[in-house]
Order: structure tokens, then C-alpha cells, then sequence
């Protein structure tokens, strides 16, 4: 029997469990309500013991709800690569998505900003799926 813990994709998933693991509670039920799943797909997802890879379409929203540096950006890509040689490059083919800044008010409550914040961003998520969409 293999060694999972030392597998390819082992390697990409401990490091988005490390970057987890340093971040507020609450990160893992954010990115499970960002990715429209539930919370224990996430738990699959930071497991290195997991062997199911990460989609490829869920990489921006995870580098955006666990406020991913440059620096473990940039060593997660390189162990997904290694793990996946081929999945992003079929995944630059799809459209780029880009930034942007909304002024809102503060609700007085950091609890009640933060569910303006998520509600805002999968906003735009779906509605960037929308205009991705091919069907007529």
C-alpha cells in the first residue's frame, strides 16, 4: 500500500491546511459557504489523508477566503502543478476574472459586515458564472 501522506496531492493539501490552520476560526465555514458546499467537502479538501483533488475553479475562491500570501500562493501552484501537470493550463483557457472595490456602509457589527461581505462576493461569483455561461 502506498504512502498517501507523501503523494502529490498530500503536498498541495498540507499546505492549504497549514495556511488554514493560521488563520481565525471560522476560515473553513467561510470557504465552505464561498464554494457553495458544506464543510466537511472542505475538511476533504485541507486533508492531506484525502487523496480528492481540489477543482481546478475553486483555487481563486480559496486563495481569496484564506488570504493566501504571494509567497504560499505561489508554493501551493507549484504542488498542485506537480500534482496536476495539465489542470490549469485547460483552466486559462476559461475567462479571467478581475477585482474590483465596493464602498459599503458598516452595519456596527463585524458579524453582520462580514455576512455583507461574503453575500456581496458570492454574488458576483454566481454572476460571473451566469455570463460564463454558454447555454442560450
Amino acid at each position: 500500500m502506498s504512502d498517501v501522506s507523501s503523494s502529490p496531492v498530500a503536498d498541495y493539501k498540507r499546505l492549504l491546511q497549514i495556511v488554514c490552520d493560521n488563520r481565525p476560526s471560522g476560515t473553513r465555514h467561510r470557504l465552505a459557504k464561498a464554494l457553495g458546499t458544506n464543510r466537511s467537502f472542505v475538511s476533504q479538501l485541507t486533508n492531506p489523508i484525502y487523496t480528492v483533488p481540489i477543482p481546478v475553479q475553486h483555487l481563486e475562491t480559496i486563495f481569496e477566503v484564506c488570504h493566501f500570501s504571494m509567497t504560499e500562493r505561489t508554493a501551493f501552484l507549484a504542488a498542485y502543478d506537480r500534482a496536476h501537470p495539465e489542470r490549469r493550463k485547460a483552466a486559462e483557457a476559461q475567462p479571467k476574472v478581475r477585482e474590483i472595490t465596493l464602498s459599503v456602509p458598516d452595519l456596527g457589527s463585524a458579524k453582520r459586515n462580514q455576512q455583507l461581505d461574503d453575500m456581496m462576493a458570492e454574488y458576483a461569483r454566481q454572476m460571473a458564472r451566469l455570463l460564463s455561461t454558454q447555454d442560450d
